[in-house]
């Protein structure tokens, strides 16, 4: 699917080329945020960080619908953390910059109102996955595979992934994973819930549009609301006052009485986000 405009078009790049760069692209409906580091396999530096949080905020504030991350190259979507680039970091370094950077970046992905994907082709590892499991949905290629092998570094997976993967898998089968260094391939992730969808190379492109028709077919008011929903429910809110509060801010758009008029008029409803 393709869904951008030349004036919408914004590029996150503060970092120089040898340190990568995150490209993000802005449409009327779906915005596209795009690791741009294909000769390291898209591994991240703390300049690609910063300028992840850049393309985040950039589409937070924007009317996107749906938001698409992606890894640039054939071989990876992320492969994790630059290595080279945190391996000399003092443990105050590690603990207040690199650490503290990646979960304030990816919690604000995780956080956004909009509806996330991550295409996820050939490596995700590491931080990559992390990254990818920081999105509402994960739509793999068939050749995909998946890991958190920190512990055959000598540390821990740092951004999120003990939380997000045991949150998905169960604590038996994050600690299978995290602890024995299991790679996943794009079958048993689809089995064990870490993909919503996985798709021979040659199709993916198609099923990651389908899911975004999915995704913008509901009105987008109510579509946020109903994330930010699971979201609250899923730690620990109560769905009786959070759901009465979502459901009186919906019965007050455009879109309800859009949608009510469509249903009743047995056409297709055109919502607006108003």
């Amino acid at each position: 699917m393709t869904d951008t405009s030349a004036a919408d078009q914004s590029t996150a790049t503060a970092a120089a080329p040898e340190d990568g760069a995150v490209v993000v692209d802005i449409g009327d409906t779906v915005a596209t945020v795009l690791l741009d580091r294909p000769g390291k396999l898209n591994a991240l530096t703390p300049e690609m960080l910063q300028s992840l949080e850049t393309a985040v905020t950039a589409v937070a504030r924007s009317e996107a619908r749906v938001v698409l991350v992606r890894g640039a190259g054939q071989k990876a979507f992320c492969v994790g953390a630059d290595i080279n680039r945190f391996s000399g970091l003092t443990p105050v370094q590690m603990w207040r910059d690199w650490t503290a950077l990646g979960h304030r970046v990816f919690d604000a992905l995780a956080g956004l109102r909009q509806p996330t994907v991550a295409v996820v082709h050939g490596h995700a590892f590491g931080g990559g996955l992390e990254l990818a499991l920081a999105c509402d949905f994960r739509v793999l290629s068939a050749d995909a595979r998946l890991g958190l092998p920190e512990v055959g570094l000598g540390t821990v997976p740092g951004w999120g992934g003990t939380e997000r993967l045991t949150e998905l898998v169960g604590r038996a089968r994050a600690k299978d994973v995290i602890l024995t260094r299991r790679f996943l391939d794009a079958g048993t992730a689809l089995a064990w819930g870490v993909a919503t969808a996985v798709a021979p190379t040659a199709e993916l492109q198609t099923t990651v549009d389908d899911l975004v028709t999915r995704l913008t077919g509901g009105a987008p008011v109510a579509v946020q609301l109903a994330k930010q929903l699971i979201d609250a429910a899923a730690d620990g809110a109560p769905s009786r006052v959070l759901e009465s509060l979502g459901g009186g801010l919906s019965s007050a758009t455009e879109d309800l009485s859009e949608g009510v008029a469509a249903f009743r008029q047995r056409r297709d409803p055109a919502f607006r986000g108003r």
